[in-house]
């Protein structure tokens, strides 16, 4: 699967650095938690879907590391870099082993089929 993005041939070498370094902090804060925990969810205050996330990992007593960003009234440019570095567009976004499984639904998915134990390497 490609997605697409814009070359960087195609934007300008004046504001190559600005776009690298949007709300870099928050990226690689996200970076260092997924390096360092088999699962992260990231979410945000305010949204049940990042909760609802969280407690189903509680009731298959998976231990997870939670990040949080704002609510809808407040940090939404910072979630917004999180939104174009993944390309996932909602909360929570949820990493297994370093890799992006998609939000709530399919966080279910993976424990419905037994997925998400194998991808934990429990099975």
């Amino acid at each position: 699967m490609s997605r697409a993005i814009l070359d960087e041939a195609r934007i300008h070498p004046a504001i190559r650095e600005r776009i690298a370094a949007n709300h870099r902090d928050i990226v690689e804060e996200v970076e260092r938690a997924v390096s360092a925990h088999d699962v992260v969810v990231v979410g945000m205050k305010q949204n049940p879907v990042p909760r609802k996330a969280r407690a189903l990992l509680e009731r298959e007593g998976i231990a997870f590391e939670y990040l949080e960003y704002g609510s809808y009234l407040n940090t939404w440019r910072r979630r917004n870099a999180l939104k174009m570095w993944t390309g996932w567009p909602t909360f929570p976004m949820i990493f297994i082993k370093g890799q992006l499984i998609g939000g709530f639904e399919d966080l279910q998915a993976l424990v419905s089929s037994g997925a998400l134990r194998e991808l934990l390497g429990e099975r």
